[in-house]
């Protein structure tokens, strides 16, 4: 017996907005009937005493530590910039 229905695989098509044919819908309904018995065998595995997991291997971030520098002179940042006043940067205004 089948586990999933025909009428169940057109009904996820239409909300996935898929247009399917009946032949398509067979189709689909036998594959995913396989997957779930996969999924099915994997319920049947002793999992007792095993580790959750987010990653197969050991693995951690190598990442530089996060410390503040200091940041450049102002007039330095100001040099490059085609116009400014009172140590601000002046950009066109957006907003009438």
């Amino acid at each position: 017996m089948s586990r999933i229905s025909t009428d169940q695989v057109k009904h996820v098509a239409n909300l996935a907005r898929l247009a399917i044919t009946e032949e398509e819908a067979q189709m689909f309904t036998k594959q995913l009937d396989d997957i779930i018995s996969f999924a099915e065998q994997l319920n049947e595995l002793d999992t007792e005493g095993v580790e959750p997991t987010t990653h197969v291997l050991n693995m951690t971030n190598v990442l530089r530590e996060d410390k503040p520098d200091a940041g450049l002179p102002v007039e330095e940042v100001l040099k490059n910039a085609p116009d400014h006043e009172d140590g601000q940067v002046r950009v066109p205004s957006i907003m009438e």
